[in-house]
């Protein structure tokens, strides 16, 4: 009997905090994670864009998670971290989150898919999936949704 898997039947999350919620970010798209640093704004942009940051010489656009999501303004604390996802249709943008948890590896059997939001909260509209560990679930975010531009 074969018991290997595919690749493509596990994926690795990077399991964050916003609040007291608990969100999932596919691997594959976090280029970097880095402290929190000085963000300069920047005029005339949408209220959840707090700005650029200077990254190694590259100046990428940061956007705050919390209020994409619909959820009360960021407080930043020792934990609070800047994700640098690199994606096709964006290239490089920051996302700021309260906390950077643990790396998360989920079978297609522990991640179950949800119906599209009607008339639920805004954040529950970038969610794909929610994911079983443990005794805990994860919201896995969709991060085309999220880094969107209305």
């Amino acid at each position: 009997m074969d018991n290997t898997k595919k690749i493509d039947d596990v994926n690795q999350y990077i399991v964050i905090s916003m609040g007291d919620e608990q969100f999932g970010i596919d691997i594959r798209y976090i280029d970097n994670i880095v402290k929190m640093q000085h963000i300069t704004r920047v005029p005339n942009v949408a209220p959840y864009i707090k700005g650029v940051i200077n990254l190694r010489g590259e100046v990428l656009p940061v956007m705050s998670l919390r209020l994409k999501m619909g959820m009360e303004n960021d407080v930043e604390t020792k934990a609070s971290r800047i994700i640098i996802l690199r994606l096709e249709q964006l290239g490089m943008l920051g996302i700021i989150v309260d906390e950077v948890k643990e790396v998360l590896t989920l079978d297609e059997e522990d991640m179950e898919k949800t119906t599209s939001s009607n008339g639920k909260e805004e954040k529950d509209s970038f969610v794909f999936a929610v994911g079983k560990y443990g005794e805990s679930l994860v919201s896995l975010l969709d991060l085309n949704t999220v880094v969107s531009f209305d």
